[in-house]
């Protein structure tokens, strides 16, 4: 089961918002929801969290880049929402470098076969893969445990090591480091 929430640094304080995130399908639509939702271009938190298996942040500060950190890289390839935080630049790859290795193993034959074995074409391929193949990112290829900018909240009460600490009711331990335990409740 997965949360998601927007909170919004006003000058009143933090004004909580739940979201769908079905129309979400890349880190630019996630940002720009956040930033609909801001207040004079301030602070934009986005929390995304699936049960007891991982939790993200998005962090959106007017026109600047978004920082994101996400609690277990690994569990987080494993889902469709997690793929979206996990972007080529978090996992330190150039990008479109998968899209790149994936051609040059069909380049140069790598599909699976040993010496002898019949050749099978990309389409019989695809009809042999598994579930953990439909994620788009190999999980193996994601670093275990937590990734990203890990003072992402340091500045706004919830220091890196408290951050890192954080396991499950994660999303209730950093809006209640904010002061916005009671607004996020509100949408829980």
């Amino acid at each position: 089961m997965y949360f998601a929430a927007l909170l919004a640094r006003t000058e009143d304080g933090w004004e909580a918002s739940d979201t769908e995130l079905d129309d979400v399908e890349t880190l630019s639509d996630l940002t720009d929801l956040a930033r609909e939702a801001s207040v004079d271009e301030d602070t934009v938190l986005v929390f995304i969290e699936q049960e007891d298996a991982w939790f993200g942040v998005v962090r959106v500060d007017g026109e600047e880049d978004p920082r994101i950190f996400v609690s277990d890289a690994t569990a987080a390839a494993r889902s469709s929402y997690g793929e979206i935080l996990l972007t080529d630049e978090l996992l330190g790859r150039e990008p479109g470098a998968e899209d790149t290795i994936a051609a040059l193993e069909e380049l140069v034959g790598l599909d699976g076969t040993e010496d002898g074995d019949p050749d099978t074409t990309p389409d019989n391929n695809n009809a042999t893969t598994t579930d953990d193949d439909d994620d788009g990112l190999d999980a193996d290829a994601v670093p275990a445990g937590p990734l990203g900018d890990t003072r992402i909240l340091a500045d706004l009460g919830l220091p890196e090591a408290e951050l890192l600490m954080l396991r499950t009711d994660a999303l209730v331990e950093i809006a209640d480091a904010l002061g916005a335990a009671e607004v996020l409740e509100t949408v829980r």
